[in-house]
């Protein structure tokens, strides 16, 4: 045996590979859109990453929670025995909220949390207890943090109790603390983790920026950060859903800086499957907008609404090839797209 087998053997292959069977083969977890799956790993098929830590940021009512769950819905609904742990620091996950997104309550546990020394200590303990189950007997497992900005810590607690009315500097630090000693973990348990967060307005800047709250534990720590924002959608005067702005504010596997437009609805239906497509293959010149309708090249001129009530007639596997093809070129690093 060369010393170098010796110290893998010594260390352990749970923490020690050889670099040449290190497994180059990225894995995702469809988000059931298309757009936001090219946004955040350059493939229409791709999606958030499997191991790692994805954030979702935005201002107070930008639709995190039902992004969050539009995602969690699709995870399930794609893996029959996987299972996910929600972790709520704002009480707001309740079984009718969950049944009126046909997500299935028997395969979520709800963690209810105040503090981050809380999260920190249930997290590593979940993924800990799961890493000690043969890989291939493991479930399909994903893990929600909703939200970051939410958590108080315990020095906070006691200065309250105390009726001291002073900011617990230590909260940064702690958070900070908590991501890195989960960051590896996650990776070596193949479990996504999605963080849901703040953001707030930089005072003093040149031009309007966004930042999310927390400190700098998150940011150094997720893979992807995407910062959201929104319109409403109505059907006459009743709310039914959100057009969501996403933009990539941090990505290891795209091109930062892009945007897309995604449609959430609050019910079961989540995130529209198709919507946004026509804007990609019109960048790719798939096709053209003529006066508000399509010229998908058949001489017939359609409304986008005719296309995406009917969306495989149109989006057919070929289309959907080409399309990724695009995604590539647009949102993908080493590509000449925007």
């Amino acid at each position: 045996m060369t010393f170098i087998n010796e110290i893998i053997k010594d260390i352990g292959k749970e923490y020690a590979t050889l670099a040449s069977e290190i497994q180059e083969t990225e894995s995702y977890v469809d988000t059931g859109s298309f757009i936001f799956n090219a946004l955040v790993s350059g493939s229409v098929y791709g999606g958030i990453s499997g191991n790692k830590i994805t954030a979702i940021a935005g201002e107070s009512s930008t639709g995190k929670t039902f992004f969050a769950l539009a995602v969690v819905r699709n995870f399930l609904a794609n893996n029959p025995n996987a299972i996910v742990l929600y972790y709520d620091t704002e009480s707001a996950i309740t079984k009718s909220l969950l049944e009126e997104r046909d997500i299935d309550t028997d395969r979520v546990v709800v963690l209810n949390i105040v503090t981050v020394e809380e999260f920190r200590k249930k997290a590593l303990q979940c993924v800990d207890k799961y890493m000690k189950i043969p890989e291939g007997d493991r479930q399909p497992m994903m893990m929600v943090l909703d939200s970051l900005g939410n958590l108080s810590t315990e020095k906070e607690i006691r200065d309250a109790l105390d009726d001291k009315d002073t900011k617990d500097m230590t909260k940064a630090a702690l958070v900070k603390g908590t991501f890195r000693m989960l960051t590896l973990k996650l990776g070596q348990a193949k479990v996504p983790l999605i963080v849901t967060n703040h953001t707030y307005d930089v005072i003093g800047s040149m031009y309007p920026t966004k930042a999310m709250g927390g400190g700098g534990g998150l940011r150094y720590a997720a893979s992807t950060i995407v910062f959201l924002s929104k319109r409403k959608e109505k059907d006459g005067k009743d709310v039914i859903g959100n057009i969501i702005h996403c933009k990539t504010d941090k990505s290891r596997l795209s091109k930062e800086n892009q945007m897309v437009d995604v449609r959430l609805f609050y019910d079961k239906r989540g995130l529209e499957r198709y919507f946004g497509l026509l804007e990609l293959g019109e960048i790719g010149g798939l096709w053209k907008n003529v006066a508000g309708r399509y010229d998908m090249g058949d001489g017939k001129k359609i409304y986008a609404k005719q296309i995406l009530a009917n969306p495989e007639t149109y989006f057919t596997e070929e289309v959907m090839l080409k399309l990724d093809q695009v995604a590539k070129d647009t949102y993908s690093y080493g590509s000449e797209g925007n």
